[in-house]
This record gives structure tokens, C-alpha cells and sequence, in this order.
């Protein structure tokens, strides 16, 4: 199978084509877009799950009976009964997201059934989320908007509402992947400083020169930048590593940023380090847990602003990660590599 610059041409002894339409695929959640599901209908027989997610497991279990893939998306996980249901012709899998948390990955394994995923397809989303993000709690939009709902704007005092600056400052990663250094790029315009990272092997020469970026251990990361941007999955190794005694180490004038994973921080910790203002403010993306209760403590605090998870949400990302999660599928249905394995 060859891949022209976003079409896919399958060799006619992979993939025949026939009237019948040889292969099946489940669409597992309703918000798959339908540019994605076009991709399959000349060589695919389509389910379609109509039911809303989280009440939609019994109706999955019911239609992916003897499908040869499947289009996995939302939270509900995807473990041995799922793939107990679906039979052994199962050939291919993909989700919708950078993440694979919602699949069982050894299980996926151990049945040798390719999965893939579409963290490519993401990157741009989550990182002009995270440059809004940090934008609004260095310069406290939260706080501000909560001042006008209260009666309390300031006209007077020179001195009122003032934030951090992003000029100059000392920008640092934890994870310096595809997304921290798509932030980057956009914060070059910003005018930072420099960039430091912290991650397990280092990138590339020609990206450190790009960024005026340093490899550097956890503790001088927290100790010398003036924003931290959390974007790195969550491991065994990451979780809950920002902590309280994380937190005293940064600077009190720093903005922490996470748009990883939300137990890669430690909430209880972040919520006291913000109330005390150990630090200056946070902005998250992701939480724990997810959804965030209305009530939370976290949510009475004026220095951290919060979205619900929506770094991806926007309409041509959601089209690109359905048509590269079709064309994971063709490609596992023929046999071949998939465009963006997820293992």
C-alpha cells in the first residue's frame, strides 16, 4: 500500500475490492466526523454506534461481533471483553486521540492486533491552547473577569490587575516532545529568552539551536523558569512529581501550565501552592479527576484558570484525527505498517 500525499492507494493482492465490500468496521463512538468515515466506504462495510457515550458499552458489545476493525473514541476503555465480543478476525484498531488510556495496550498486545492513535494530528490544537492558557493566568483573566462580575474595578491605582510578562522570560518543558515544541515556535514571537527542558533523552541539535533551548535535571527546571509547561504523559515515574515539594522550588513569581496529564500534579498540593501564593498562578487543561466537580476547591481560587480538557476541540483537528484513524485501519486491514502506530 502506497501513501500519496494524503490519499491511499491499496495494491489490488492486499485489499480486493469486491461488491460484498470484504471487511467491516465499527464506528465506536457518535462523533466520529464523516469526512473520516467516507475514507472507508469504497472497500468497508460500516457500523455506527448510535447510542451517546458512557451508556453505549452494551451496544458496542452487540455490534462489533465479527468486525475486522474498529474506530475507538471517547473514554470508555477498550479490554479483553471488547475484544472477546469482537472475534478473531479482528485486524485493526485505532483511536482519535494522542493518547491511548482508553485501550488496554497489553491486551491489544498479547492478540498482536495493530493499533493506532493520531497524536500528529493534535499537536497544533493543544499548543495554541496552551500559549491561551498561559497568556490568561500570567495576566490573571480569571481574576479579572470575577472583579467585573463583583462590582470591583479598579480605576484609580496604577499598580492594579498587573501580571507576569513573557517577554524575556525563562520558558521551561516538562517534555519537550511534538506539542512543547510546537509551544515553543508560537512563544518565539513572544520574544522568550530561552527555553530549558527536562526530558529523558535529549533532542536534537538542530531544535535546541531553533529554540535557544538546554537540557536540564527537574530541579534546575523548576528553580530557573519563569512559566513550566507540563507536557508529558503520564507514567508510573511522572505521576503526582509535581508536588509540594516541586512547588518549593519555583519561583513565586512562576505560572505552571499542564496540558499532559491532570495526576501528573498533585491537586491537594497545587490548590495550597496557589491559596498561599507560593506560586503566581497555574492554567490547566487537564485535571484530576476529570470532569472537575463544580464544587471543587481549586475553582474558588482566583489564580488558576481552568478549560475542560479541550486542547484538541476544534473542527479540522477532529476531521484530521478521523481521516488518519481510516487510514490506520486500511492500513492494518492489508497488512501493512500503519501511518501512526501506536506501538
Amino acid at each position: 500500500m502506497k501513501r500519496i500525499f494524503g490519499t491511499l492507494r491499496s495494491s489490488p493482492e492486499k485489499l480486493k475490492m469486491s461488491a460484498a465490500k470484504p471487511f467491516k468496521v465499527l464506528i465506536a463512538h457518535t462523533d466520529v466526523p464523516p469526512e473520516g468515515i467516507e475514507i472507508l466506504k469504497e472497500k468497508c462495510e460500516i457500523l455506527r454506534v448510535i447510542n451517546e457515550p458512557p451508556k453505549n458499552r452494551p451496544e458496542i458489545l452487540e455490534k462489533i461481533r465479527g468486525v475486522h476493525a474498529v474506530i475507538w473514541g471517547g473514554r470508555d476503555i477498550l479490554n479483553a471483553e471488547i475484544l472477546d465480543a469482537a472475534g478473531p478476525q479482528l485486524k485493526a484498531v485505532s483511536t482519535m486521540s494522542s493518547g491511548i488510556n482508553n485501550v488496554d495496550l497489553a491486551e491489544i498486545k498479547k492478540r498482536g492486533i495493530p493499533l493506532g492513535s493520531t497524536p500528529a494530528m493534535l499537536t497544533v490544537a493543544v499548543a495554541d491552547l496552551t500559549v491561551g492558557l498561559l497568556i490568561a493566568a500570567a495576566r490573571r483573566f480569571q481574576e479579572g473577569r470575577r472583579k467585573i462580575d463583583s462590582d470591583k474595578w479598579d480605576k484609580d491605582h496604577l499598580n492594579w490587575m498587573l501580571g507576569q510578562d513573557i517577554r524575556d522570560s525563562t520558558v521551561g518543558f516538562y517534555g519537550f516532545g511534538g506539542i512543547g515544541q510546537a509551544v515553543a515556535k508560537r512563544l518565539m514571537g513572544f520574544e522568550i529568552d530561552r527555553v530549558l527542558y527536562t526530558t529523558r533523552t535529549r533532542v536534537a541539535q538542530d531544535i535546541e539551536e531553533q529554540f535557544n533551548a538546554t537540557k536540564v535535571d527537574f530541579d534546575t527546571l523548576l528553580a530557573q523558569s519563569d512559566f513550566i509547561i507540563i507536557a508529558s504523559p503520564l507514567t508510573k515515574d511522572t505521576l503526582g512529581l509535581f508536588n509540594a515539594t516541586a512547588f518549593n522550588k519555583m519561583k513565586e513569581t512562576a505560572v505552571l501550565v499542564n496540558v499532559g496529564r491532570g495526576k501528573i500534579v498533585n491537586q491537594d498540593d497545587l490548590y495550597e501552592a496557589l491559596k498561599s501564593n507560593r506560586i503566581f498562578a497555574a492554567g490547566l487543561d487537564v485535571m484530576d479527576p476529570e470532569p472537575l466537580p463544580s464544587h471543587d476547591k481549586l475553582l474558588t481560587l482566583d489564580n488558576v484558570v481552568v478549560t475542560p480538557h479541550v486542547g484538541y476541540a476544534t473542527l479540522r483537528t477532529r476531521i484530521d484525527a478521523a481521516n488518519l484513524a481510516s487510514r490506520n485501519v486500511l492500513r492494518g486491514l492489508a497488512g501493512e505498517p500503519m501511518l501512526s502506530p501506536a506501538y
